[in-house]
């Protein structure tokens, strides 16, 4: 315990059984931790246990638990019980004005060593969690590894403490105040990956034959599921930055590129993005939009109307193997579909999500799929 930067102290008193006058001990500094953990289950929050053995004597204890210069939460603080739950008893806790201090009361039938938990919220300790992801040559798995980064601003040095995260490998590590680790928590090996190239209408250029001097790609991303088959799904997994890396087949890597992944839960895909590619070539045009149903006011200008819109959209493949792409299309408004040629996920309301299986090229060219949408949008204003 470092008590230039924790100080914790314990006064115990005990009131004499069966005496009219208070017997009072000499002060007693607060044993060392037996145990410590960190958790750091809630990313927004870290919650620190530790075990202590008070002595106690039979009556009443006060024992005095104060912190300096220390990120404590007060209100967070708690003590329990675990040797002898049933004949120790925390009568109340009170906190002296204007100090980084409570006192406990505790009722005790006997003389005991008791060992007691006390946890807190402590704030200033950040985690960052990051990944690496080495693919093989093929392009059809990753050796997956993920690390804690641990920064301790808080005040607090722990000489050695249990850190649990929610999933992963615990790990006994101290961490003094102001020190940075980084640890490695979880690892996989060969996590089944899918090359998905994604194209989003919303961002993407429609015609890319029309922009000049401009080498216009497709995104592309590995995709991992955080599935049983995958060798994962035991836990949600944090979101952070990812790096990927391939096996350049000389046994060495190359760098792929960098993403950053949200909370993946069980059963959930997440995509890391590693780059451009014009292997897939996707070309789309508006081919109607047209006002129908038009509705006017008594001045006879346009209030209302709706459309009749249709999109295709041409979709080469350049690749010697099948591929999947991710086409994304959004339609705003009151809609209602009244012919596609390819099936769709709604992700909201305005948005939807197609996956489209590619062959492979063939000698005579690229394999080439069409998506056709014919949609109306309802009550749309001038």
């Amino acid at each position: 315990m470092n008590t230039k930067k924790m100080i914790l102290l314990a006064m115990i008193a005990v009131l004499a059984v069966g005496g009219l006058s208070q017997g009072r001990i000499k002060l007693v500094a607060l044993p060392e931790r037996a145990a410590t953990v960190i958790r750091l289950d809630n990313p927004a929050a870290t919650l620190i246990e530790e075990e202590r053995v008070l002595t106690l004597q039979k009556g009443v204890n006060k024992v005095d638990f104060s912190w300096k210069a220390v990120s404590i939460d007060a209100d967070s603080i708690r003590l329990a019980v675990l040797d002898h739950p049933q004949t120790v008893t925390l009568l109340n806790v009170s906190y002296p004005p204007n100090e980084a201090a409570l006192v406990w009361e505790i009722a005790s039938d006997g003389d005991y060593a008791e060992r007691v938990r006390i946890s807190y919220l402590l704030s200033n300790i950040d985690r960052l969690i990051t990944y690496k992801a080495v693919a093989d040559k093929q392009e059809t798995a990753v050796d997956l590894k993920s690390y804690l980064v641990l920064r301790n601003f808080s005040g607090e040095d722990f000489d050695r403490a249990r850190v649990l995260l929610d999933y992963g490998e615990a790990f006994e590590q101290g961490i003094d105040h102001e020190e940075t680790k980084q640890l490695l928590f979880l690892r996989a090996a060969g996590v089944p990956i899918t090359k998905v190239w994604r194209f989003d209408a919303a961002q993407q250029p429609w015609d890319p034959e029309k922009l000049e001097n401009q080498n216009v790609g497709i995104p592309v991303s590995y995709r991992i599921r955080n599935d049983a088959p995958s060798k994962l799904g035991q836990y949600a997994l944090w979101g952070g930055k990812a790096r990927i890396f391939q096996d350049d087949g000389h046994a060495g890597t190359i760098f792929l590129g960098e993403d950053v992944t949200g909370m993946v839960p069980v059963g959930e895909k997440t995509d890391l993005y590693i780059g451009d590619s014009r292997d897939i070539v996707v070309t789309q045009r508006k081919q109607r939009d047209a006002r129908i149903n038009v509705r006017k006011n008594n001045n006879d200008q346009i209030v209302l109307f709706d459309t009749d819109e249709e999109i295709t959209a041409k979709i080469e493949n350049f690749k010697d193997s099948p591929t999947v792409l991710t086409m994304i299309q959004h339609i705003p408004g009151m809609w209602e579909m009244e012919s596609c040629n390819m099936e769709y996920e709604k992700k909201d309301a305005f948005t939807l999500e197609f996956e489209v299986q590619l062959p492979a090229r063939t000698a005579d060219g690229p394999a080439v799929k069409e998506l056709k949408m014919h949609y109306h949008r309802r009550n749309v204003r001038p």
